[in-house]
């Protein structure tokens, strides 16, 4: 088994997890949060998330229907962003926490629609021209970046919030919520040029994978997580999860891209990888 295709699953039983969340909640796992109350027909549409997390992680799993759900699922975690996590912006379009909670759904968005345009090469149906071309995985991986990029600039900006979360064990918290935020920042640039995306994306996945077990993991561990705490780790795996889907993505790039190389020279034509 590949490394694509381990991924694949992992985020297909990921998803089914999430279904799994929601219909013992009776509600919006934490993914598909936050939903205003006020909203119509809100009952209805936390079904509606449960069921095509269900559906699309079953997909997920086999090859053959890899393809549509992938396309499905990330058009509508496109949607659901914009629907309620694009008014965020507009009502405070200087508060950092806006970006990173939107980059958190960016991450989940690029890794299903990335799923979509590996499976949509080798199947000729749900293939749709553009939208599964060079130029939507150019813009999967600026979507990626982004979010690291917002990830990176929320430990610096509530850093009284992130150094707290530095295991005990660990000396120096503040350092380490600063170097976490650098690092953060130093993958979103990776991904974004066309040097070191390979590295950039894997050097993302393994931070995030050590902060998902070594700051969430004890809280699980202890059973002593309140609301707040389980909807962050639920969230922290799913980043977790989504981030090795993207970084597999690249599998087929150097690490670093050499200027002058075969692929240096298709990496000036491509502002992205």
């Amino acid at each position: 088994m590949n490394t694509s295709t381990l991924t694949r699953l992992l985020f297909g039983i990921m998803m089914i997890a999430i279904a799994a969340i929601g219909i013992i909640g009776g509600g919006f796992s934490p993914i598909w949060r936050p939903v205003p109350q006020a909203i119509m027909a809100r009952e209805l549409l936390a079904y509606l998330s449960t069921l095509i997390s269900l559906m699309a992680g079953v997909g997920l799993l086999m090859k053959r229907t890899t393809a549509p759900s992938a396309f499905i699922l990330s058009a509508v975690f496109l949607i659901w962003l914009i629907l309620f996590k694009g008014p965020f912006i507009v009502q405070a379009p200087l508060v950092e926490g806006t970006y990173q909670s939107i980059g958190e759904n960016l991450v989940w968005v690029t890794a299903a629609w990335l799923l979509y345009l590996c499976s949509a090469d080798t199947t000729s149906k749900w293939n749709f021209g553009w939208l599964s071309g060079p130029v939507a995985r150019q813009a999967a991986y600026l979507l990626y970046s982004l979010a690291l990029i917002a990830f990176g600039f929320s430990h610096f900006v509530y850093l009284e919030l992130t150094a707290p979360l530095v295991p005990r064990w660990l000396p120096a918290p503040v350092f380490w919520a600063y170097l976490t935020g650098a690092i953060y920042l130093l993958s979103g640039t990776a991904v974004l040029s066309s040097v070191a995306a390979r590295a950039g994306a894997f050097l993302a996945a393994v931070q995030i994978t050590l902060i998902t077990l070594l700051v969430w993991g004890p809280m699980v561990l202890s059973a002593d997580l309140t609301p707040m705490h389980w909807q962050e780790t639920v969230v922290s795996t799913a980043i977790m999860i989504s981030s090795w889907v993207i970084a597999a993505s690249l599998g087929r790039r150097r690490w670093i891209v050499v200027s002058g190389s075969r692929q240096g020279t298709a990496a000036r034509r491509l502002p992205f990888p």
